[in-house]
C-alpha cells in the first residue's frame, strides 16, 4: 500500500494498540504449536494442489474446486503413503528380528570375508553390541506401540490438515493479500520475498521432493526385479537419503549389492551396481531440470533444514525445514540491504508521499475564509485585470474614433476662410 513507509511511525504511535497486536499473534501462535506439523502439512499440500484448484476454478466453483481436491489428497497422497510407512515399518521390524536371530546368512558373510583375508567374526561383534542393538529394537517397537496408542490424536491431525487445506485452497489468495496489508514491509519487498519465497518452496516441496520419489521408484522396482528383502523398506530409505545431497540412491545400493555379492550372488550384485549408478547418475539431470537454483538452497541448507527440520517439526520437517532455513538466509539479506541503504529512502519515500497526495487532493491547500485555493485567486484576479485592461482599451479606441469624426471649430473655421 502507498503509506507503507509511515507505518513504523504509527506503530511507535499507538504502543498500546501495537502490544494488544503483539498478545494476540502470541496467543493464537500457542493454539496453533500443537498442531503444527499438521498444519505446516496442510500448507505443503495446498502448495502443490494451488495450480490444480485454478485450473479447476474456470469450470466450477472454488468451493466445489477445493473440495474435490482434497478428496484427491486424501485418496492419491494421504492413504498410499500412510499404508507405505506401514509395510516399511513392518519390514524394518523383522529386519531387526531377523539380525536377533541370525537368520541373514551371517556365516555365509564370514566365510567370504574370511577368503579376502578379513577375518571377523560377526557374531562375537552382534554380541559385542547385542545391548545398543536390542535398546534400537525396544525403541523402534515402543515407537510403534505409540503410534496405535496415538492413532486418535493422529486423527484429529489429519483432520485439522484437511481443513487447512480446504481453507487455502478456496480462500488462499484472501489470507495472503490480508497478510500484504497487515505487514509493515513495502509492496515492492513484498513482491521481492513473495517470489523468492515461491522459488524455495517449489526447490524443497516440489523439485527435491520429486527427484527423491523418483530415484526411489526406480530403485525399488530393480529391487524387486533381484528379489532383495525388504523391498517397501529399502524403497523408503531411499527417499530419505534421496533428499540428502551427496548421498542419495547410493546409500542404499552399495550396502545391498555387498549383501548380495557375499552371499553368492555375483551377476544379481553387478546388475544392481549398474542399474543403481544409472539411478544416481539421474540425479545429476533431474534436479537442476525441476529445482534450478536458487541462491538460498545450498547443501549445508539442506542438510541442517532436514535433520533440524524432523527434530522440530516431525516427519513434514523433511519438506518444511529447508525452507524455514532458505527463507530465514532470504529475509536477512534483503533486511541488511535496506539497512545498508539507510533510512534516508523511507524519509525521501514518506515526502514524496506527502506531497503526491497534497497534490492529488484540491481541498488541502485552501483560503479557509473564502474556500478559493490560492492558485485559482491568483488565476481569479488575472483575469479581471485582463477583463478591465480590455475594458480601458476599449473605451481609448471610441474616444479616438469619436475625435476622428467630429470636426472641430479650427477645421470650421479653415473652411470658411
Amino acid at each position: 500500500m502507498a503509506d507503507r513507509p509511515a507505518i513504523r511511525g504509527r506503530l511507535a504511535e499507538r504502543p498500546g494498540l501495537t502490544a494488544l497486536a503483539l498478545v494476540s499473534a502470541g496467543l493464537g501462535a500457542l493454539v496453533i504449536l500443537p498442531y503444527l506439523q499438521y498444519v505446516l502439512l496442510g500448507v505443503v499440500l495446498a502448495y502443490i494442489l494451488t495450480p490444480l484448484q485454478r485450473r479447476l476454478e474456470r469450470y466450477v466453483g472454488s468451493m466445489v474446486a477445493a473440495m474435490t481436491l482434497v478428496v484427491v489428497a486424501i485418496l492419491a497422497i494421504l492413504l498410499p503413503v500412510a499404508y507405505v510407512l506401514l509395510i516399511a515399518l513392518e519390514e524394518a521390524l523383522e529386519v531387526l528380528t531377523a539380525i536377533q536371530e541370525g537368520d541373514l546368512g551371517i556365516e555365509t558373510i564370514e566365510s567370504y570375508l574370511e577368503s579376502t583375508g578379513y577375518a571377523v567374526d560377526i557374531v562375537e561383534t552382534y554380541e559385542t553390541y547385542q545391548e545398543p542393538i536390542g535398546t534400537a529394537a525396544q525403541e523402534l517397537a515402543t515407537t510403534t506401540l505409540e503410534l496405535v496408542s496415538a492413532l486418535p490424536q493422529i486423527l484429529i491431525g489429519l483432520t485439522v490438515t484437511l481443513f487447512v487445506l480446504f481453507a487455502l485452497l478456496r480462500d488462499g489468495d484472501r489470507l495472503v493479500a490480508w497478510t500484504r496489508t497487515v505487514l509493515p514491509i513495502r509492496d515492492e519487498l513484498q513482491d521481492e520475498l513473495l517470489a523468492e519465497l515461491d522459488q524455495l518452496m517449489w526447490a524443497s516441496v516440489v523439485g527435491n521432493v520429486a527427484v527423491a520419489a523418483i530415484q526411489a521408484i526406480l530403485l525399488g522396482i530393480g529391487l524387486e526385479l533381484l528379489g532383495v528383502p525388504a523391498v517397501v523398506f529399502l524403497t523408503v530409505a531411499t527417499f530419505v537419503l534421496a533428499l540428502l545431497p551427496l548421498v542419495g540412491a547410493f546409500g542404499v545400493w552399495v550396502p545391498v549389492s555387498i549383501y548380495l555379492l557375499v552371499l553368492g550372488r555375483p551377476v544379481a550384485a553387478l546388475l544392481l551396481v549398474a542399474y543403481g549408478s544409472l539411478v544416481s547418475a539421474s540425479d545429476t539431470y533431474l534436479r537442476p531440470a525441476l529445482i534450478g537454483r536458487t541462491s538460498a538452497f545450498n547443501a549445508a541448507i539442506i542438510v541442517v533444514g532436514i535433520f533440524g527440520g524432523l527434530v522440530v517439526f516431525g516427519a513434514v520437517g523433511l519438506f518444511i525445514g529447508p525452507v524455514v532455513l532458505g527463507g530465514a538466509k532470504i529475509i536477512l539479506d534483503v533486511a541488511a540491504r535496506e539497512r545498508r541503504a539507510g533510512p534516508a529512502d523511507d524519509l525521501d519515500d514518506a515526502e514524496t508521499l506527502e506531497s503526491d497526495e497534497m497534490a492529488a487532493d484540491p481541498a488541502v491547500d485552501t483560503d479557509p475564509e473564502t474556500g478559493i485555493s490560492p492558485e485559482d485567486g491568483a488565476e481569479s484576479e488575472s483575469d479581471e485585470t485582463a477583463v478591465s485592461d480590455e475594458d480601458a482599451t476599449g473605451s481609448v479606441s471610441d474616444g479616438a474614433t469619436e475625435t476622428g469624426t467630429e470636426p472641430t471649430s479650427d477645421d470650421e473655421s479653415g473652411q470658411s476662410g
